[in-house]
């Protein structure tokens, strides 16, 4: 069973189909016609909406999974994924959670108690202070030790969520309990504490993957700190701030801390670098499958779903450290449905057309199709578009052509954005940090007429190409983007591009 929806239950089940594993899907009200339902070789409803009657539903999703007979549990990324008492569940009802073990979460996916793993390894960790439930005289002492500005984290969870920068003494109480409350809503849990912040950081993780018989390999770095909102949008492999030497130390360090915990199966070591210094400190571990792994796939030529799956079977891995070579570059652009102009709002409604683009080096993982309706209940996360290219320059060119040639219609996504991000000078000098967007505000003010001209065509050209009377339905239109009035034209739209 794949106990997830969207671009991630497409990517599992493709694996798990092509290794000859039947899959079972499950799905909410809306999501019954969904494209990880269609593919899955059975298929049941979990009745609701709402994530938290549907996808987070722990006790119907096992009692689906033992119904169906199905043996293992992936749970993809999100949801459940990280959940260790849903990891135990499964355990207890006798089938193979594809991931780590109940214990490994729990102690990883806290970030407290990580930080102490970490130690252990001898792994450089920032700075923090205690838990707090409110702002005692510990936290006080935590803050004039280290200065302004701080983070205020929750202890569980990630995606940027229960997270909030203190910029001075006046901010914390404030930040404090919004990051508490955010923290409580979204993963349950309210703890807090304080870290050291470090300004200009490169935000760079290394992937690990581990077997049942203590062989332990990382796979190399990912560059993650384009963000917004402290989430990632585009991701790189190799990263462009990373020497030999630093590569290397960052890898053994991301193993150390693995084996300090007796990790198994897949998961990712977050670190912060500091560039002005070279020195880089353990940030976080993920007990999961990262959005991103895809370009550390196309860089290595490994699926790591089948990993997953294989080390869950009790397989040891067949490599060594040393037979890894990393080859060319990827990139990968995360195509979202919200409006980048707007501070990135989610939009949901129809995808009237997807056409997305294709191309040497280039791979798309998506979860939608045409005529599906984007929803309001999950993550806006539309696909993941890939491009690799023997060098980064190379790259990055197949990226740009390929966002320039992404046609959807419907609804409001970032790709224009994206294009335009790939192209920044900074961007191709790989000259950036986790402040970039907040730099570069450039990027996202909203587009000049002749964009929206450019996109008016684009609507016109689909327009023209309906059967009578179908050329108006599911049109949106952004009234900040997009003209009322479509203007005549004999222009093909490709993308962002006009041609005649």
């Amino acid at each position: 069973m794949v106990a997830n929806r969207g671009e991630i239950a497409v990517r599992v089940q493709q694996t798990l189909q092509v290794m000859g594993v039947e899959t079972v899907a499950v799905y909410s009200d809306d999501d019954c016609t969904a494209p990880h339902v269609l593919m899955s070789g059975e298929a049941h409803p979990l009745p609701g909406k709402t994530p938290e009657e549907t996808y987070l539903a722990a006790d119907k999703i096992i009692d689906i999974a033992r119904r169906s007979g199905a043996e293992a549990i992936h749970p993809g990324y999100g949801f459940l994924s990280e959940n260790p008492a849903f990891a135990g569940a499964c355990r207890d009802a006798g089938l193979a959670f594809i991931g780590p073990t109940p214990e490994n979460i729990a102690e990883l996916g806290d970030k407290v108690q990580s930080k102490d793993v970490a130690g252990r390894a001898g792994a450089p960790v920032l700075p923090s202070s205690p838990i707090g439930s409110s702002i005692d005289a510990t936290l006080r002492e935590f803050a004039a030790e280290w200065g302004f500005p701080l983070l205020v984290k929750a202890a569980a969870g990630g995606g940027g969520r229960g997270m909030r920068l203190a910029n001075d003494e006046s901010e914390l109480p404030l930040y404090f309990d919004v990051a508490r409350r955010e923290a409580a809503a979204a993963f349950g849990d309210d703890r807090v504490f304080l870290e050291k912040f470090v300004p200009s950081a490169r935000h760079v993780e290394v992937q690990v993957l581990a077997d049942h018989a203590g062989n332990t390999v990382h796979l190399f770095e990912r560059e993650c700190s384009i963000q917004r909102r402290r989430q990632k949008l585009v991701e790189e492999t190799p990263s462009p701030a990373l020497t030999p030497s630093l590569r290397e130390k960052m890898g053994q360090a991301a193993v150390a801390i693995a084996r300090a915990a007796g990790y198994v199966n897949a998961g990712t070591v977050e670190f912060l670098l500091d560039p002005a210094t070279g020195q880089f400190y353990f940030l976080e571990m993920n007990t999961r499958l990262q959005v991103e792994h895809g370009i550390t796939e196309e860089t290595l030529g490994l699926d790591l779903v089948a990993w997953q799956t294989r080390i869950a079977a009790g397989d040891a891995l067949d490599f060594s450290q040393d037979d890894l070579r990393p080859r060319g570059h990827a990139v990968q652009c995360r195509i979202y449905a919200e409006d980048p102009y707007r501070n990135f709002l989610p939009v949901g409604g129809p995808l009237t057309v997807w056409e997305p683009p294709s191309g040497p080096g280039l791979r798309l993982d998506s979860g939608v199709a045409p005529g599906q309706e984007v929803l309001p209940h999950y993550d806006p996360l539309l696909a993941k578009l890939v491009a690799w290219g023997p060098d980064r320059a190379t790259c990055l060119g197949r990226m740009e052509r390929a966002l320039s040639d992404f046609v959807v219609l419907g609804t409001v996504t970032n790709i224009p954005f994206l294009r335009d991000l790939i192209r920044h000078p900074r961007f191709q000098a790989g000259d950036y940090d986790t402040a970039f967007l907040e730099q570069e505000a450039g990027l996202t003010t909203p587009p000049v007429s002749g964009e929206s001209d450019r996109m008016a065509l684009a609507l016109a050209a689909w327009a023209s190409a309906q059967p009578a009377g179908q050329s108006d339905r599911g049109l949106s239109r952004n009234a900040s983007h997009v003209p009322e009035t479509l203007p005549d034209s004999p222009w093909r739209s490709v993308g962002s591009r006009t041609l005649p």
